[in-house]
């Protein structure tokens, strides 16, 4: 029924109606229906447009199952899933199927008729024939046996398809599917014990099944549906499911806003208002504008306001009818006739507007017509005044009319009035008669032609009122015309006597052959094929090769009247008769009506289920179904039965299922324009405006604080989400929980939550004012709601999920978990205290249950972070609450190599600029052609129609925020185009470079025009404009697909070499298994009830991170292992998506920029981050940007290609004299988790085994790793010691190959050594310090003198106790300059084109910097700043500063002093001459020269020889390494050039960003560091390791367990020298 504009039309009216489906929020659901014949449809011909598409019957069967996992995934119903295949129809709905089938195969010819005198060669296979989806075609047969396969294997296989019981209604089965699905829920309310609270899910896109839901009258009942584009050219539809967004519409709001409709009425009738019976009628009315059995009555068309009509027709009339006119699916003939009488003034109206023109036309002409030209010209009239008309109301009243034509006949005296009220009268008549002679060609229009159009009209009615809601009353009879009467013809119905004969259901031969076109004559037995071809067949006019179709006042070429004549029962059985004889056994097996199959799962039974087509589908080993057949009128309930009961008044609220209730408001219609769809609505909205009282105490902060901080509410009304409060601001004060980090308490009952109070800052007022607006817009644009002022602001974390959590006692119990995310909503939409049922109770107590051996877990602790492994009998070791699990440790690709190297492989980029200078055209043309042109028709002056034709290549689109990979990306604000383009642009130019003058020249111009760029009279600008367009669309760049601005992406030339990275990984099949018992929070078990719970909250997201899936009963298989290609910004945490490219292929899997099969799209809660767990067990875990939720800043794929990257490495690395390879390793404080494993680590070590390091770079790690060698009695191996900078830096340290012997000693008690890489963040700039005061305290507790023990220091990102707030680079210059006794440095900025600021500093010694182009003033400060003390560091102004800090003050120093004397000289000779200190504070060091350049002030210290005569302390001060015993799970350390460090990492060694490359001993120097060259490195420890991470993200739990260890080696005491 005019599908698409029926659901259209509701979901802009009721604007809250459908919800877009988010996998976190969906309610839970007992039963799920799917009307089958939607799914088959599209995954066998998902685009008819395509005239080359073509698709192996496999490959639909595997998309169509695909398709059921993913509906079946999505909803999870809880009881009964009811597939059902639409059967053999009522005969009432096969002329609109054959009608549907005869136009298909038309349009089917056509394109192909069109694409071959293109000259375009199509393929050589034949192409899918969608009309064989028609019961009793050998296809349907194969369908079905494939579908029972299906169900038998997925009861078998997955356990969320056991507990349920799964019915198969499939073709054999009489009847359309939806009607076969609503047989079963009138059956199942029928019986006595049904229960009122039954949730109902129904898929498919009939805007009918609208009709048919709430003709259940059932609360909980919600349709599922892919979501609808309209308007924009039509989008070729996703095959994939996951790709599609899937909308519900609850038919719960459509009651509520039905019932707000009608409420006018309420208080006009005698009789009881009842909704339910409202509903009746509403579903009564919207059958009169057309549906699959009827046709639609003249000029009431949906997108005309029929629907709007209608109502306030029916609102008009009820009171005066004492009653309702549908009961229960019996019409009320004498009511009916009233209203139809009533709503018959419409026929009037309309045809009052085509009979003023018609007196128009009549004075024009001078005569009176009433014959059959009248009605032409009127027909003519009336179309030209529709179109004046459309953008008006339909709906002129009487009154207005009359008026009218006192204005169009202004000669008319007053004894010519009832003259002209009979001739209004007479020429309705005839152009009534007129309508009915042309369509329906009869020869008179007698009054029995009337009562008979009108009988057959109202038994059409009554016929469908039965089918919906009582079943097929009569399968043979039909509506025997194309054409509806008019609204003023349909009376003297009340006495009419309607009775249905039931007789029985077409045979499917039978309808194959009344509803297929000859075009499809092969899906018939051969035997019958002849009776649609041959020329002496007897039905042979029924299949006529050419047909007419008549629009009828639609618009839409499918919503057409297709005129083939109507086939006679009777003759079609007489022609088949004879030739039955010829059918073969097979196909007798095929023309019969079988039974619906019920299956559930039986563990006892166990058989082999055979394949239905073993080539492509492996059969069933195991099966574990038992199955029984439902006999065909099991279901059917008599007339006389029909309960449609009463809703329980007090059913439940339960999650999702929304209503308006909760929140009190007022209602209204109103042309508001909100935008449901792509575009904003034309027709009324019903608009929902929340009553807030102003004075009431509520809307108090405090009062509200009190009230529902640290609880759980309801947000977003009326699709409430359950949300934790932890804050509330009214833009002066806000109160929010102060809590311990990652700490989420719901604080029931009387507990008080911690509270603390603030006041606004004017900055946070702003920004609460714009959320504030933003939240208030959304509202009303989207939703139809009005909130009005808003005083409150809630700020609340959404609720992801349940998990398991242990209580003291060791039970099991389900924990609420919310996002970490905190989001805004006001207060007003906020609903608190309902009782909300929740039926997610579990089933699981104890550990037993939740760990039963043989289920699946995943490692959360380290080692083995990510690991799938089988849960082990655990009864001995579960009293201790420990796990016994057998882990599984795949081989894992390395990809370090690749990311260095990515910049390789990726797209270029260029800002515009640089492609327009290559190309000879400015940069604003290359701006303008990649987006849109539009090319006007005639001239500026004087343009032709409002026809635009858009010429531009269409590779950005800034408003949707959205580019196309490998083409175009967003920058910041900036686009940047790649070399593809260029070529693109080239081409173009050269084709019309006249087009790209005139655009160049009138760049103020939005539109151009034809005659003004081809301005000569021999050109002509039209047919121009149609090559270039022509020449567009035929290029392949027209066929790319974009992606968000917000999505990061590896390019596919780099997704290649990752999947060979895998291959070579794939073909070393080391696979090990360990046993271990492990506690069990440590543990993911992947549960239904902890859908939506992210395994690791902890866990960042980057690009190339291993991932591995842990999600059960998903297209991905559980514990398959894949790479991070592509990250999907969202403004909700819980809506990002990765994409992923797993190491193999799986049914199901999409082709994302990879090898067909191997790619998929999925949120966190659906991974364990593999690489973070190296991360963390590096201790460097918060090196890297992060990916955020926010839209990202683009700040990937610009590699050390770049400036910035090479200038922030050289910040960072600046200026070291000593070796990269020193033994000064950054380490990590071990964690408790390693205690449990230290037994295996022993194991391990004592094998001699070499243990790797995994060197976990991102983009660009500043490390380049090799392998260290560990184990006693092993030499260091050093591979490239004599390689020439090496070489180098041995003659400058005097160092001799004797000192190698020495490394065993200090090396015996190296266990292991950690080597974190830092990443560069591309920008460069952004760099951490301490903050000063602290720094000065540190400092205070150093005092020289004695040995200095420093702590063990934390590898650099690494999170500290407390959160300290950074110090910037501009505060850490104007310290430098005022060290240095110069005076503060001056800033001034500068903005460039392209809207970007500059900063410019002048120091006082004459210096001037300008720092690079940056987004915003602060930035742009911040990074000049750093280049300011960049350039103070290389031309050498040394400073001198305390000495360093320790880093954690508030722990105790680790180890003891080892006494002098216990350590052997580390080198051999007198250390006199060496090298002194580089100050370099961050130039780089040139490797190059012998000596560096100093500027040391003072004398130089070195000659004094280390006897023992020296306060210990005054001169080596540097810090002991601390060893520690790394994890077990250390990885592969790759051999990769060296990079030099900075000074600052020199007496902090354990900042140091490095690998430990091989732990060798060229730290000659770093014994021997003058006390300057110490102090001249304080505050600065933290540049080096943490670019640019905000400093509140601190995590605190993370650093806190770390246990201190006893040191192993301590270089603090002096030795004196030999």
């Amino acid at each position: 029924m005019g599908v698409p504009k029926f659901y259209r039309w509701i979901s802009e009216r009721y604007p809250c109606l459908s919800q877009v489906l988010k996998e976190h929020q969906i309610p839970e659901f007992d039963n799920l229906y799917l009307d089958m014949n939607g799914i088959i449809h599209q995954c066998s011909h998902p685009n008819d447009d395509d005239v080359h598409f073509r698709i192996s019957e496999d490959k639909i069967f595997a998309n169509i199952f695909h398709y059921l996992e993913v509906l079946f995934r999505i909803i999870k119903p809880r009881k009964v899933f009811f597939m059902a295949v639409d059967g053999v129809a009522p005969r009432a709905k096969m002329n609109q199927q054959r009608g549907r089938r005869f136009r298909s195969a038309k349009e089917a010819e056509d394109k192909i008729k069109k694409a071959l005198e293109k000259g375009e060669t199509l393929p050589t296979e034949a192409r899918f024939d969608s009309n064989c989806i028609t019961p009793g075609t050998e296809f349907m047969a194969r369908l079905n046996e494939h579908l029972k396969y299906f169900v038998n294997m997925k009861i078998s296989t997955d356990k969320s398809w056991q507990g349920i019981t799964v019915y198969l209604s499939g073709h054999e089965t009489p009847g359309e599917g939806e009607h076969k699905i609503m047989e079963f829920i009138r059956s199942e309310k029928a019986k006595p014990h049904h229960d009122p609270n039954t949730r109902h899910c129904l898929y498919g896109l009939d805007a009918d099944l609208i009709m048919l839901g709430l003709t259940s009258h059932e609360a909980h009942f919600a349709l599922l549906r892919e979501e609808v584009r309209f308007g924009g050219k039509k989008a070729q539809r996703v095959c994939a499911p996951e790709e599609t967004t899937f909308h519900l519409l609850h038919l719960s709001l459509m009651r509520e806003y039905i019932d707000y409709e009608f409420s006018p009425v309420k208080d006009k009738i005698s009789f009881e208002y009842d909704i339910e019976r409202i509903i009746d009628d509403w579903i009564l009315m919207g059958f009169l504008v057309g549906n699959d059995f009827i046709p639609h009555l003249p000029h009431l068309h949906i997108n005309h306001d029929a629907l709007p009509l209608l109502y306030r027709t029916y609102m008009a009339i009820l009171p005066e009818l004492g009653g309702y006119i549908n009961e229960n699916g019996h019409l009320n003939l004498e009511r009916f006739e009233k209203y139809l009488t009533r709503l018959s003034d419409f026929d009037r109206e309309h045809f009052s507007e085509v009979f003023v023109d018609l007196k128009w036309f009549e004075s024009k002409v001078g005569n009176k017509y009433l014959n059959e030209a009248a009605g032409i010209a009127a027909e003519e009239a009336r179309k030209n005044k529709q179109k004046k008309q459309k953008a008006q109301e339909n709906s002129i009243s009487l009154a207005a009319l009359e008026k009218n034509e006192g204005e169009v006949t202004p000669k008319t005296t007053l004894e010519d009035e009832p003259e002209d009220d009979d001739l209004f009268e007479t020429e309705f008549r005839q152009y009534k008669r007129t309508y009915y002679m042309t369509k329906m060609g009869v020869e008179v229009v007698s009054d029995a032609f009337l009562a008979d159009q009108a009988e057959c009209y109202v038994q059409a009615i009554q016929w469908i009122l039965h089918y919906y809601y009582h079943g097929v009353q009569s399968w043979s009879w039909y509506y025997p015309y194309h054409y509806a009467p008019y609204l003023s013809d349909i009376h003297n119905i009340s006495e009419l006597k309607i009775k249905f004969e039931l007789g029985k259901p077409f045979m499917p031969f039978e309808q194959l052959l009344a509803v297929l076109p000859a075009a499809s004559k092969d899906l018939l037995p051969k035997c019958y094929q002849h009776l649609m071809t041959s020329q002496d067949s007897p039905i042979i006019e029924y299949y006529p090769p050419d047909f007419k179709t008549d629009l009828n006042g639609k618009q839409q070429e499918w919503e057409a009247v297709v005129l083939i004549p109507f086939i006679d029962e009777k003759r079609l059985l007489q022609a088949m008769e004879s030739c039955n004889k010829g059918l073969k056994e097979e196909e007798k097996r095929r023309n019969t009506h079988s039974a619906c199959l019920m299956y559930w799962y039986d563990k006892d039974a166990e058989f082999q289920y055979l394949s239905p087509w073993p080539e492509k589908f492996p059969a069933i080993e195991r099966c574990h179904t038992r199955y029984k057949t439902i006999p065909l009128d099991a279901w059917h309930v008599e007339i006389t039965h029909n309960k449609i009961t009463k809703i329980n008044k007090s059913a439940l609220y339960f999650c999702g299922f929304p209503t308006l209730k909760h929140i009190k408001h007022k209602f209204y219609l109103k042309k508001s324009g909100v935008q449901v769809f792509q575009q904003s609505s034309h027709g009324e909205n019903m608009m929902l405006e929340i009553i807030v009282d102003e004075n009431s105490k509520d809307q108090m902060v405090e009062n509200v604080a009190s009230l529902i901080l640290g609880k759980r509410v309801f947000v977003n009304w009326p699709h409430l989400e359950e949300a934790r409060v932890v804050a509330v601001s009214d833009g002066e004060t806000k109160f929010y929980l102060e809590e311990p980090h990652g700490t989420q308490k719901l604080y029931m009952g009387n507990a008080v939550p911690p509270t603390k109070v603030t006041y606004v800052g004017d900055k946070e007022q702003s920004v609460w004012v714009k959320e504030v607006q933003g939240i208030s817009e959304q509202y009303q644009r989207r939703k139809g709601i009005i909130i009005h002022e808003t005083s409150v602001v809630v700020y609340a974390q959404l609720l992801t999920g349940n998990r398991y959590q242990l209580n003291q006692n060791g039970e099991v119990y389900l924990e609420k978990q919310w996002s970490k995310q905190v989001l805004p909503f006001v207060y007003q939409t906020v609903v608190k205290d309902i009782k909300a049922f929740d039926s997610r109770f579990s089933s699981i107590k104890t550990l037993d249950d939740l760990f039963p051996p043989g289920s699946t877990a995943f490692m959360l602790g380290s080692p083995y972070y990510g690991c799938m492994g089988e849960v082990l009998d655990s009864q001995d070791v579960i009293p201790e609450g420990r796990i016994r699990v057998v882990f599984n440790i795949p081989c894992e690709p390395q990809l370090d190599t690749l990311i260095q190297n990515q910049h390789k492989y990726s797209v270029k980029y260029n800002p515009a600029y640089i492609l327009a200078s290559r190309l000879g055209v400015s940069g604003y043309l290359v701006s303008r052609f990649t987006g849109s042109i539009f090319i006007g028709r005639g001239s500026k002056k004087n343009p032709h129609g409002d026809h635009k034709a858009n010429v531009g290549l269409n590779l950005k689109f800034n408003k949707k925020n959205e580019e196309v990979p490998g083409y175009t990306k967003k920058v910041g604000n900036e686009w940047m185009y790649s070399s593809a383009v260029e070529q693109l642009l080239a081409e173009y130019l050269e084709r019309v470079p006249e087009l790209f003058n005139y655009v160049g020249k009138n760049s103020q111009e939005d539109i151009c025009y034809e005659d003004d760029i081809w301005p000569g009279e021999d050109e002509n600008g039209a047919e121009k404009v149609q090559e270039i367009v022509a020449w567009l669309k035929a290029h392949p760049v027209s066929a790319l697909s974009r992606s968000s601005c917000d999505l990061q992406i590896l390019d596919a030339a780099i997704v290649e070499k990752i999947e060979e990275e895998v291959e070579k990984c794939k073909q070393r099949k080391s696979n090990k298994k360990v046993r271990v018992t492990v506690k069990p929070h440590l543990l993911f078990r992947p549960l239904e009830q902890q859908k939506g719970v992210v395994p690791d909250r902890d866990a960042e997201y980057r690009l190339f991170d291993r991932v591995v899936n842990v999600r059960e009963n998903f297209s991905v298989p559980v514990g398959l292992r894949g790479t991070i290609i592509g990250i999907k910004g969202a403004t909700r945490e819980t809506d990002v998506l990765f994409e992923v490219l797993f190491d193999e292929e799986f049914l199901g899997g999409l082709t994302i920029r990879c090898s067909p099969a191997r790619g998929y799209r999925l949120p966190s809660s659906a991974l364990i981050n593999l690489s973070h767990g190296s991360r963390s067990e590096m201790g460097n875990q918060k090196l890297m940007a992060i990916v955020k939720p926010q839209p990202a800043v683009n700040n990937y794929n610009s590699y050390a290609s770049d400036l910035s990257s090479v200038c922030s490495q050289k910040v960072h690395l600046g200026g070291l004299n000593h070796s990269p390879r020193s033994l000064f390793v950054p380490t990590q404080a071990q964690s408790k988790q390693d205690d449990e494993f230290c037994s295996i680590w022993q194991s391990l070590q004592s094998s001699g085994k070499s243990h790797h390091i995994q060197q976990n770079m991102h983009e660009k790690g500043a490390v380049l790793p090799q392998e260290i060698k560990l184990g006693p009695g092993h030499h260091f191996h050093k591979p490239g010691f004599n390689d020439g900078r090496t070489q180098m830096l041995k003659e400058i340290l005097k160092i001799d190959g004797s000192d190698l012997q020495t490394k065993n000693e200090v090396k015996s008690q190296v266990n292991d050594v950690a080597a974190p890489s830092s990443r560069q963040d591309c920008h460069g700039a952004a760099v951490q310090y301490r903050p000063t005061k602290k720094m000065a305290a540190y400092m205070n507790k150093h005092s020289p003198g004695g040995p200095q023990n420093t702590p063990a220091i934390e590898t650099g990102g690494h999170p500290f106790p407390c959160p300290q707030p950074a110090l910037s680079t501009v505060s850490e210059l104007s310290r430098v300059c005022s060290l240095l006794g110069m005076s503060q440095p001056d800033f001034s900025f500068l903005k460039t084109p392209q809207t970007m600021t500059v900063c410019h500093i002048k120091l006082s010694n004459g210096l001037l910097v300008h720092g690079p182009q940056c987004h915003s003033e602060a930035e742009a400060k911040e990074k000049a700043a750093l280049f300011a003390l960049q350039r103070l560091g290389s031309i050498g102004v040394n400073f001198a500063s305390p000495p360093p800090p320790a880093v954690f003050p508030n722990y105790q120093p680790l180890g003891v002093p080892v006494p002098p004397g216990s350590i052997p000289p580390v080198f051999a000779q007198p250390p006199a001459n060496m090298m002194p200190p580089s100050s370099h504070m961050f130039g780089p060091v040139s490797w190059s020269t012998p000596v560096p350049k100093h500027y040391y002030p003072g004398t130089y210290p070195g000659n004094v020889s280390l006897a023992g005569t020296i306060p210990v302390g005054s001169h080596n001060q540097f810090i002991p390494l601390q060893v520690t015993k790394k994890r077990a799970a250390s990885k592969k350390n790759f051999e990769l050039k060296e990079f030099q460090s900075s000074p600052q990492a020199a007496p902090l060694k354990n900042e140091q960003p490095m690998s430990s490359d091989h732990i060798q001993q060229d730290s000659s120097s770093a014994p021997l560091k003058s006390p300057q060259a110490a102090q001249s490195t304080v505050s600065f420890q933290d540049n080096v390791a943490t670019p640019s991470v905000p400093h509140n993200k601190s995590t605190p739990n993370t650093s806190s367990k770390r246990k201190p260890r006893k040191l192993a080696v301590n270089f603090g005491a002096p030795k004196s020298s030999e």
